[in-house]
Parts: structure tokens; C-alpha cells; sequence
């Protein structure tokens, strides 16, 4: 359940981030794209930026360990640009899915995307119960 809600926080993210045409971000919905092939595309999109985030990013930031102390956590925004440029080079060789005109706007869009997902994940993580 928590993956598919990741899957839909991370959709919801990438079409924000393609909206702000500054970022060269952009979506190539499936053919003919229409607002139901758009929606499948960011879902099918998203799910892959969550596992390329999920086994690759775990295992670059394993390694990458050091460099996350040596610059105090901001290497992460390197990573993630990576991974989400990663995600857009898996994608494209489909057709269809996320583009990215440019690295560093990567980083820039993947900050953003970075942001949404943490306001949606403190808005809709699990509540603990109290056992009084």
C-alpha cells in the first residue's frame, strides 16, 4: 500500500515539475496522449522513479556514505538529479515518459520534487495510536 501511494506522490510531483515550463521537464504521454494516456504515463512514470529511487538510490547512497558527511547532506541533491535523469533515459527508450533537457535542471527539478514529496509524506504518513 505504501508503494502505490509513493507511485501517486511521485506522479503528482513530476506532472508539477513538467508544468513549469522553465525546468525542461517535460512528459510524453502514450499515443494518441490524452488526459487518460497523460495520467497512465505519470503513474507508469512515477512507479519507475520509485524503484530506480528504491534499488539504485539506496545502493549509491551506501556508497556514497562519505560524501554525504563531507558535504553535510547536499551531495543528495546530485543523487537525485542523477536519478531522476536515470528514470527519464530508462523511460525514454520506450517512446513515451519523462524527458529532461538538462543535468543541472534535473537537480533543480528533482529539489522540487524532492519538496512536494516530503510536504505529501508528513501530510499523509500514519498516524501512531495511543494505548492508554
Amino acid at each position: 500500500m505504501r508503494f502505490i501511494i509513493r507511485v501517486v506522490i511521485n506522479a503528482f510531483s513530476l506532472w508539477v515539475v513538467s508544468l513549469i515550463s522553465v525546468l525542461a521537464v517535460d512528459i510524453t504521454p502514450f499515443p494518441p496522449g490524452e488526459m487518460l494516456q497523460l495520467v497512465l504515463t505519470l503513474l507508469a512514470v512515477g512507479a519507475i522513479f520509485a524503484l530506480v529511487n528504491t534499488i539504485i538510490g539506496t545502493v549509491i547512497k551506501v556508497i556514497a556514505f562519505p560524501l554525504y558527511i563531507l558535504t553535510f547532506g547536499l551531495i543528495a541533491l546530485i543523487v537525485n538529479g542523477f536519478l531522476l535523469w536515470l528514470t527519464a533515459w530508462i523511460t525514454s527508450g520506450f517512446g513515451w515518459g519523462l524527458t529532461v533537457g538538462n543535468f543541472w535542471w534535473g537537480i533543480v527539478a528533482a529539489l522540487l520534487i524532492a519538496i512536494i514529496n516530503g510536504i505529501f509524506g508528513f501530510i499523509l504518513r500514519p498516524q501512531n495510536k495511543r494505548h492508554d
